[in-house]
């Protein structure tokens, strides 16, 4: 019986170890391509990654590059996006992703906020809801640590200055967590695309008949909404809405 184990075992490390090594060895062909200049070969193996679930930001920010170079600047910003959010911090995917903007034909100019929806979103914009978690526990201790204080002080004073402490942090660890399940449920939920189509017009009804509503160009980011059979609802930064067709977006 521990012989049968110690072969599975055997078996499912030796099979990680072999796939991770194919996926190496197709994402140094694939950049080998890309370095002789035939993007398009380069573009399908990265392509062919992604259809078997891998992502990352090398990636995602290697086929962004492939497609630059092919001229398909809708592509291009997609996986800029995609490598974006694996890796927020990365200053080589955002100067790609910005100088790939340079070519984008629209310049939608957004409503300005209310002041009140503003502060709210620069103080929920500090953390990703992995750091508003990080904090929540964080705070969690200091008001277990603050509680346990106020039980063994030894005078009136500490147990004045742990109570105090212990409702404040209590308020912060709160108002923490509050944070944090707002920003999970807006990564999960808030969903943005990017135009793939030179041009696209977008409708008033997820209907091909239906009126215009404007037209968009490549490389636009827009948010979508809702999604009606093969249409989705897309709204631009100046508070317009149209439906267009989803495979004229792609989801970032």
């Amino acid at each position: 019986m521990r012989s049968n184990k110690l072969f599975i075992l055997f078996i499912m490390f030796f099979s990680i170890t072999f796939a991770k090594s194919s996926v190496d060895d197709l994402m140094k062909k694939a950049n080998d391509l890309y370095v002789q200049g035939q993007f398009e070969d380069a573009i399908k193996i990265y392509n062919s990654l992604i259809g078997e679930g891998y992502e990352g930001t090398s990636l995602f920010y290697n086929l962004g590059n492939a497609y630059y170079r092919t001229g398909k600047i809708g592509y291009a910003i997609l996986y800029y996006e995609k490598a974006l959010k694996h890796s927020p911090d990365d200053e080589d995917v955002m100067h790609n992703l910005q100088l790939a903007q340079l070519n984008i034909v629209d310049k939608i100019e957004a409503l300005p906020p209310f002041f009140v929806f503003r502060i709210w979103e620069t103080v929920l914009g500090f953390f990703s809801s992995e750091g508003w978690l990080i904090l929540s526990y964080i705070l969690l201790l200091v008001v277990l640590f603050a509680l346990g204080f106020y039980f063994f002080a030894q005078n009136i004073t500490q147990q004045r200055i742990a109570f105090y402490s212990f409702v404040f942090v209590l308020v912060l660890f709160f108002a923490s967590v509050s944070l944090m399940i707002v920003k999970l449920n807006q990564e999960e939920n808030l969903r943005f695309g990017v135009v793939l189509e030179s041009s696209l017009t977008a409708k008033s009804s997820p209907d091909p008949q239906g009126k215009d509503a404007f037209v968009i160009h490549e490389g636009l980011k827009v948010r979508v909404e809702d999604k009606v059979d093969k249409w989705v609802k897309i709204r631009l930064e100046d508070g317009q809405v149209g439906w267009v067709e989803n495979f004229s977006v792609g989801i970032i």
